[in-house]
């Protein structure tokens, strides 16, 4: 399957460190050669790179390795493909417009066939389980908490906390469902199997990367004001605390910190059928 990396900082920051190591995954000390890709934003506009070349032996990965993009978050993924071509398309994280911002998604894991087809506002451009998964959360999302109105206000975090775990754990009924989700303000993640987070603050550590021979006191590259969260499908670091998620786990990071509300959506839910709100099927396909 594939790999996950989520970045969500008190302020804007550049990831050359954790990307060293975590793109060594797409190809090198990992299997997972199909494709990679990152999202991250510039003020309220999102920016997406991907990728069909292995990660690991890319020259594009490598330049963000050495100076990238600086952003309060940041949403990374290398592919071993389970279902759908190798194709930019299928590379994740994918992107949709709602309630305004502009929503990143990626997901680790396998879904299989009979997961719902995507059939209300959100369509998939793609042919992975995965954004299919996205639309029907999306779609989820709209339908419980703007009555089907996906250009209405934005809901509260812990609004949209709730209503996410809710849906997550009715999509994870289908299979593997490690995601990482985010609009640019907060960064939702939810462990299915493996996920891993790590929170960095004052004072901080020197540390080791796993994927790669290179050791960094972070007290060099950090202020005293400095606070970050780094989440991986596994430990990107020798050196500081990873906390595993909890299977059906769903927490929210925002401004460096865990705002989460509620630390288990575990909740036996319903069946339900995902359906139709009555808006165009391709209303919000769009890019932003």
């Amino acid at each position: 399957m594939c790999q996950l990396l989520g970045v969500n900082a008190f302020k804007p920051v550049t990831v050359p460190f954790a990307l060293q190591g975590f793109l060594q995954r797409g190809g090198s000390t990992g299997d997972h050669r199909d494709g990679w890709g990152m999202g991250y934003w510039t003020g309220q506009r999102a920016h997406t790179v991907h990728e069909t070349a292995p990660a690991a032996h890319s020259e594009r990965a490598e330049r963000l390795c050495g100076q990238g993009p600086r952003s309060h978050n940041f949403v990374v993924h290398v592919r071993k493909a389970t279902q759908g071509a190798i194709t930019r398309t299928n590379c994740h994280p994918f992107r949709r417009w709602l309630w305004g911002r502009t929503w990143l998604f990626a997901h680790n894991g396998d879904l299989g066939s009979a997961l719902p087809s995507a059939s209300g506002i959100y369509s998939p451009l793609g042919t992975t389980d995965s954004e299919r998964a996205f639309c029907l959360l999306l779609d989820g999302l709209v339908r419980d908490l703007t009555d089907g109105d996906p250009h209405a206000m934005a809901p509260t975090p812990d609004r949209i906390e709730v209503a996410l775990a809710a849906q997550a754990t009715r999509l994870a009924q289908h299979g593997v469902f490690n995601f990482l989700l985010s609009d640019g303000d907060c960064l939702y993640a939810h462990g299915s199997t493996h996920l891993h987070w790590v929170s960095r603050c004052h004072p901080f550590p020197c540390v080791e990367l796993i994927d790669y021979p290179k050791q960094v006191d972070l007290a060099h590259y950090n202020h005293a004001d400095d606070r970050l969260v780094v989440i991986a499908t596994q430990p990107l670091t020798r050196g500081e605390a990873w906390q595993a998620f909890v299977p059906g786990e769903l927490r929210v990071f925002r401004h460096g910190r865990d705002i989460t509300t509620q630390h288990s959506a575990q909740a036996v839910l319903p069946a339900v059928t995902f359906r139709t709100t009555g808006a165009p099927a391709d209303a919000l396909r769009l890019s932003a």
